[in-house]
């Protein structure tokens, strides 16, 4: 198989996979009455260990959710006049019902991913959770370069020069 066709047969298995894991997704959040870009942003927190500086938080969301800095800022904003988050002293950390909240949609989502997930070998299942982590760092790397060059110039296509 080419690398063209690889890079099809990948693209349309992970878009598959995206398309019914996000509608199972939708699911546990609408039980929950929580949007999905409140969700990514509690998501992104706890990525940044529950506890951030404003400016590191609003900056990965920007990044992460693909929203301006202004947006980020008032999505942060939003979150904790909600009472989700406690954003002071130049800190942004999860308030007890962003705690409640993120582990009531943590053990949904897992209840649903589990019987996903039970007929899967755990080497395959591993293999791919690191094959998944490499494609996003790549995917990141040719985006967050795109906007210092062109597409041509970051992959290599349109011959050599």
């Amino acid at each position: 198989m080419n690398d063209s066709a690889r890079a099809a047969v990948i693209g349309q298995a992970v878009g598959q996979a995206e398309a019914v894991l996000s509608r199972l997704l939708a699911g546990v959040l609408a039980q929950t009455g929580t949007r999905r870009q409140d969700y990514l942003a509690l998501q992104r927190l706890t990525a940044l260990g529950g506890e951030a500086s404003r400016y590191a938080y609003v900056s990965d969301l920007g990044s992460w959710l693909q929203i301006d800095l202004w947006g980020a800022g008032e999505l942060v904003a939003s979150l904790t006049q909600a009472g989700l988050l406690e954003d002071s002293g130049g800190m942004v950390r999860f308030a007890p019902p962003g705690v409640a909240l993120r582990d009531e949609i943590a053990s949904s989502a897992s209840a649903v991913t589990r019987t996903v997930l039970a007929p899967i070998d755990p080497a395959d299942l591993a293999t791919t959770i690191r094959t998944l982590e490499q494609v996003t760092a790549g995917a990141r790397a040719v985006l967050d370069g795109s906007r210092q060059g062109s597409p041509e110039e970051l992959t290599g296509a349109g011959g050599a020069r």
